[in-house]
């Protein structure tokens, strides 16, 4: 595996480089003192792995994430001091996280883990797009075999088809990469309400509401599309139009 150490630390990168030289099919092809550097030789080098500090000078390392872009996609292991930024960042989608000082052992997980995750390109470039919307509050959607990034306001509703969750723009139609129920814990605290089991929707894009009996309603949205809301969720949308 073509390796990239990317760390505005010096001593870090040479205890990572010295760790990595004893880890069999792992070469070290570059290193970068910070997220531009990091950004070119990634360009440049095209590796498979990158072992990315998140806090550093000129540009950190989501920020590099989300500037990665291009064919080739990298597996990303977050290497840092601060266990909270690395846990948002593994939850996020990172292959793995490394609590600095780095132990041979967790090197070596770490690595295969990437290994792994190498092997299937269209998981990989997910892991990414989940990294890069991570600081960000962005909604990912998958469009064939790209990810897009969405800012929550551009997003009119998710629907639940089944196992399959889209979310609907005003333009077009992305699967979902997570359930509806992860999706609804991720916007709390947002404008977006579920107002039916297999569907949530931004308030600001409601609108019409009409009564379809006592206990039921029909919500319309900007691009006019129409959901059914539940008996069961009906309190949700009222309360946010102040009904």
């Amino acid at each position: 595996m073509k390796t990239l150490i990317v760390d505005d630390e010096p001593i870090a990168r040479r205890v990572l480089r010295e760790e990595l030289e004893t880890v069999a099919d792992v070469v070290v092809v570059g290193e970068a003192e910070n997220g531009k550097q990091a950004l070119q030789q990634i360009s440049a080098l095209q590796p498979d792995l990158v072992l990315l500090d998140l806090q550093m000078p000129v540009m950190g390392g989501f920020e590099v994430v989300r500037r990665l872009s291009g064919g080739h996609m990298p597996a990303v292991v977050i290497v840092t001091a601060f266990d909270q930024h690395a846990i948002q960042a593994f939850e996020a989608g990172a292959v793995d996280y490394l609590l600095k000082p780095v132990s041979d052992e967790r090197l070596r997980k770490a690595v295969e883990r990437a290994r792994k995750r190498c092997e299937d390109p269209l998981e990989l470039a997910h892991d990414v797009a989940r990294i890069a919307a991570a600081e960000t509050h962005k909604i990912v959607g998958r469009n064939g075999e790209e990810y897009v990034l969405l800012d929550p306001d551009e997003i009119l509703a998710f629907q639940a088809e089944g196992e399959l969750v889209w979310i609907v723009t005003a333009q077009q139609r992305l699967l979902a990469t997570q359930p509806l129920r992860v999706i609804e814990d991720h916007l709390k605290g947002q404008l977006f309400r579920r107002i039916h089991r297999n569907a949530i929707v931004n308030v600001n894009h409601v609108r019409k509401m009409s009564a379809l009996s006592s206990q039921r309603w029909l919500v319309t949205l900007s691009n006019s599309l129409q959901v059914v809301v539940s008996k069961r969720q009906a309190h949700n949308i009222r309360s946010v139009l102040r009904w």
